[in-house]
């Protein structure tokens, strides 16, 4: 019963220093990565950073 005992506190000792801290705050820059939708096609210049406007009728 001793032994039963002894790990259910050892047992609660490493609960107590997992959990007994909040984790490190991450910035919100962290968080996002901003990149282009569309790579730029130099080759051909089909490149247009209109097209969903004139795609969807916007123009």
């Amino acid at each position: 019963m001793e032994h039963e005992r002894e790990s259910a506190d050892a047992a609660q000792v490493r609960r107590n220093l997992r959990f007994s801290k909040l984790p490190e705050p991450i910035r919100l820059e962290d968080t996002t990565e901003q990149r282009p939708a569309t790579q730029h096609d130099t080759a051909s210049g089909a490149y247009n950073p209109d097209w969903w406007l004139i795609r969807m009728g916007g123009l």
